[in-house]
């Protein structure tokens, strides 16, 4: 290969311009050495070759449409008008069958990246997309900002009491956020083509970043926390999960608890953005179920732009959260413990202000109706809120997970007030009141709980146990494997029978009036399997750590299904899980990001293949 093409290559992979080089003596050939190239590392192209802003002429750009035409490629960021600050910086290498190398990129943020861009696995050369990593790395930066900012808000809080720990938090405050700033301002540039491999990266870094920050605090506050225990609360907090590793929170200091509910909070906001905005276009779940969700077609959506659906849904998020306030506070709490009790049940967190949880206002039945009522209003699809309150539309509260969310709550609560009520004697509308909450809030996975109900009799130890795995309705705030999993897989069954009867006749696999497809059906199911298989090894990783069966298997399902509680008298409704070692906690701090990230968002990123281009 010539000098010339050399030259010329490297610019189009992202090298310097340089006006006198002319792309027309060179362009057959350069579009078989870039073709060369590309099948040799086996990249897509797309990636590797975009083409660099102020190339500097029209027959430029020119030349660049006839390589794409000829390679078969599409470059979507490229305008040939003239116009180039919209091109999309692919910061990467490149070599061609000669073995030359080309690096791209020679700014401060390039260099920075440079040892990224590549590595060699099984044989092959995998491209890591320093660009998209600086992507990344920018987004989750501006969000780590907000999160560093949030925490004045309980500096001011025990500022306001006169707590010490005002100055862990302002502190941590200033530490976190310098560093998020400097992360932004080194890492700013033109953002990438939204694509699966930056939704997974962004999404699971994210989740790590938060926990990681919403533990700095924790870990320097006056209760003397080790940092598993710390890390334990914040991702527990940040997942809406509930548990808690903190024994006397009757006398912590009030900005860490206001600390630990914020936490929850926002956590919410971010789980129902997670699963109607990021998990659809990852195919994970989410938009093409929030169709069917609100049995709505993609025309009758009230809101076609995202900006407006997110203002719709962070505005009944914070209307759902001052009521659920001002209703504590009428039926008889502080104004303190309503508003940490608000936040922490509307996002279907658990969190409470006392080591008992709501069994320290267990005989005011009227706080256990309200918070039942919150518990079911944030494990509902927060689309079907929406459109309700947009549309005053009630049929789509007709949508089959709600049905089977509702009904399936009904009957387990219904039978274990009953059975409360004949075991224990108990009067039967404060058995019933109990009960509901109780059950709500393990179906929610909202983690409070009234009473020690593994002691109501084994039959409700097996309720309690079973119920931890089904969770609320897809696009809410709640965990679990979701009720519209348990929907398809019924319709599944059902129609593997008929078949069974009728071979020959076709009967689809149906959600509600929505034909659900081959690729839905193979999802689900690699998420039971998944979740069945991460249950057992965690379980068993448990086991080895010394615990008992109750506990190591309770331990994990509840934590990867966010609900909070476990089953037993470590972990159960009357513990917690300050007991638990550091490796164990660090254990089910993993399995509470696995099961928010509903599993598979994370696995992918250990399949090599995600890595190549």
């Amino acid at each position: 290969m010539t000098a010339g093409k050399s030259k010329a290559l490297g610019m189009i992979a992202g090298g310097r311009t340089d006006e006198d080089l002319l792309f027309a003596g060179t362009g057959n050939g350069l579009a078989q050495e870039i073709e060369r190239a590309s099948n040799l590392v086996g990249t897509n192209r797309r990636e590797v070759f975009t083409l660099q802003p102020n190339l500097g002429s029209i027959p430029a750009a020119e030349m660049f449409i006839q390589l794409q035409r000829r390679l078969g490629k599409d470059f979507p960021n490229f305008s040939p008008c003239g116009f180039y600050k919209q091109f999309v910086h692919d910061f990467q290498s490149i070599e061609i069958h000669d073995g030359t190398r080309y690096a791209i990129g020679t700014g401060p943020t390039q260099r920075l990246f440079a040892p990224l861009r590549y590595a060699v696995l099984d044989q092959g050369l995998i491209f890591l997309n320093a660009n998209l990593l600086r992507a990344v790395v920018y987004i989750t930066s501006i969000f780590g900002l907000y999160m560093a900012t949030s925490m004045f808000v309980p500096a001011m809080t025990d500022l306001y009491y006169g707590n010490n720990d005002w100055i862990v938090f302002a502190a941590s405050g200033f530490m976190c956020g310098g560093f998020a700033l400097a992360c932004a301002l080194a890492t700013r540039g033109p953002m990438p083509t939204f694509n699966k491999r930056f939704g997974f990266l962004l999404v699971n870094l994210l989740w790590v970043v938060f926990s990681l920050v919403g533990a700095v605090p924790l870990y320097l506050s006056e209760l003397d926390l080790t940092f598993g225990q710390a890390l334990f609360e914040s991702v527990s907090a940040i997942t809406t999960t509930g548990a808690t590793a903190i024994s006397g929170l009757d006398h912590a200091p009030q900005g860490l608890l206001i600390w630990r509910s914020l936490l929850c909070w926002l956590g919410g906001i971010g789980i129902v953005a997670l699963g109607l905005f990021i998990l659809p276009l990852l195919r994970v779940g989410g938009m093409t179920f929030f169709r069917m969700e609100s049995s709505d077609t993609a025309s009758d959506r009230p809101f076609a732009r995202l900006a407006s659906f997110t203002r719709a849904f962070v505005g009944i998020y914070v209307v759902m959260t001052i009521a659920c306030a001002v209703a504590f506070d009428f039926a008889g709490m502080t104004h303190f413990d309503a508003v940490n009790h608000a936040m922490s049940a509307v996002a279907t967190g658990g969190f409470s202000t006392h080591d008992a949880s709501f069994g320290y206002f267990r005989d005011n039945v009227a706080l256990l109706w309200i918070a039942t009522f919150f518990l079911i209003l944030g494990s509902l699809p927060f689309s079907v809120m929406i459109l309700l309150a947009v549309r005053r539309r009630m049929d789509i509260l007709y949508d089959p997970q709600i049905r089977v969310f509702i009904g399936y709550l009904c009957a387990i609560s219904l039978a274990v007030g009953i059975y409360h009520h004949i075991n224990n004697g108990v009067a039967l509308p404060i058995a019933l009141s109990h009960s509901f909450f109780n059950m709500t809030s393990i179906l929610s996975t909202g983690g409070f709980a009234s009473d020690d109900y593994t002691l109501w009799g084994p039959f409700v130890v097996v309720v309690a146990f079973f119920a931890t795995f089904m969770g609320g309705c897809s696009g809410s705030t709640a965990g679990g494997i979701k009720a519209y999993r348990f929907v398809i897989v019924y319709n599944v069954v059902k129609t593997g029978l008929r078949k069974l009867i009728y071979p020959d006749a076709v009967y689809p696999v149906r959600y509600g009036a929505q034909v659900v497809d081959a690729e839905t059906i193979r999802n689900v199911f690699l998420f039971l399997g998944c979740f069945i298989a991460l249950w057992i090894a965690g379980s068993l990783a448990m086991s080895a750590m010394g615990y008992d069966f109750l506990t190591a298997t309770s331990g994990v399902a509840t934590s990867l299904a966010n609900v909070g509680p476990g089953v037993g008298p470590i972990i159960g409704p009357a513990g917690n899980f300050s007991t638990i070692s550091d490796p164990a906690l660090y254990l089910l701090s993993l399995m509470m990001l696995l099961g928010r990230l509903e599993i598979l968002t994370v696995l992918v990123l250990l399949m090599p293949l995600f890595w190549r281009s």
